[in-house]
């Protein structure tokens, strides 16, 4: 990698486990110009910072290829299946369930709706 490292970079280590979920490219069509890894890199920059796929670094691929791929990823849950196995792979490496064994409620809705009072509806009067 030959521009500056941005802190959501994928570390060598997460490439080797994204790489083979990667589709290939397309059977009987150009070969594949982009790099894989830079695109990943330039979703995780987008998704962490926010900014818009225009605005990203210009060390990225362009961002309608990034786009592109994104969307594509997205539509058949490949993006999904990656994240996934990155966080499956952290849990394990930590001595971790893959499975998360507890879950989180949100407090503030569960005490607004103990403090609710039915309506009660006054008759008009006559």
């Amino acid at each position: 990698m030959t521009r500056k490292p941005y802190s959501t970079d994928l570390s060598d280590s997460e490439w080797a486990i994204l790489a083979p979920l990667i589709p290939p490219a397309k059977y009987g069509g150009h070969p594949r110009t982009t790099d894989m890894r830079e695109v990943c890199n330039a979703i995780y920059y987008h998704l962490k910072t926010g900014c818009q796929l225009d605005m990203l670094p210009g060390e990225f691929p362009p961002s309608s290829t990034v786009y592109n791929y994104y969307r594509k990823w997205q539509k058949r849950e490949i993006w999904e299946q990656m994240n996934h196995t990155l966080r499956d792979q952290v849990r394990q490496k930590i001595g971790k369930s893959t499975q998360p064994t507890a879950i989180a409620a949100d407090s503030q809705s569960i005490k607004t709706a103990e403090k609710r009072e039915p309506v009660r509806w006054a008759a008009l009067p006559t």
